[in-house]
């Protein structure tokens, strides 16, 4: 049985979720209660000494990291494939995935983080920075999905990155513009698969 060491509202753990989901595989979650500190612990820092989930267990393998993991996934259970075959295209699925990874989500966390505070310490202009951030990555999206109906052609490890914060992004007030038709039609793609339906239905219980 697959153990995932969890936070539900981290997204590199939503990330791993939505592949097990893709794979239709059976795992058993442990909750770690990041708000208090049990990632500090000396029980699991044996398991990632950064002291960050996602952690999965499969079997005698300790994987962490969310994109370590996802294409030990998709190694492990090769069906359905979530990457690429040629190498070209597998290099363009990890340079999105990576773009995904420091040029979204952390943009998105910190004005998640901003809008959480208290009404009379949101900075306004913070957060109009960080939308615009969010904008031009989706307009950045729009231009490499000209005539695609995913990333790289097929759905990969490099769609599912983005996924996490695409679904949050009208909390956080980002709004896509109606010029981006690609990055439109491909949000609405995705929250037709039932892995993206799963995870929306968790956040929302």
């Amino acid at each position: 049985m697959i153990k995932l060491y969890d936070f539900p509202q981290s997204p590199n753990c939503q990330k791993v979720k939505l592949v097990l989901a893709e794979k239709d595989l059976s795992y058993e979650t442990v909750f770690v209660d990041l708000m208090n500190n049990a990632q500090r612990s000396a029980d699991f820092l044996r398991l990632n000494p950064y002291g960050k989930v996602p952690v999965l267990i499969d079997e005698d393998e300790v994987i962490y990291d969310s994109t370590i993991i996802n294409e030990y996934l998709d190694d492990e259970y090769p069906h359905p494939p979530l990457m690429p075959t040629g190498s070209d295209e597998r290099a363009r699925a990890r340079l999105f995935e990576d773009f995904a990874d420091n040029s979204f989500m952390p943009q998105a966390n910190v004005l998640a983080t901003e809008l959480s505070k208290a009404a009379d310490q949101i900075d306004q202009e913070r957060i109009q920075r960080y939308r615009s951030d969010l904008v031009r990555v989706l307009e950045f999206l729009d231009r490499h999905l000209e005539g695609k109906e995913y990333l790289v052609q097929e759905f990969s490890l490099a769609d599912v990155a983005f996924v996490p914060r695409l679904l949050v992004l009208a909390p956080l007030g980002v709004t896509v513009p109606e010029s981006l038709t690609n990055v439109m039609a491909w949000i609405e793609r995705l929250g037709q698969r039932p892995s993206v339906q799963k995870l929306q239905h968790e956040l929302t219980a």
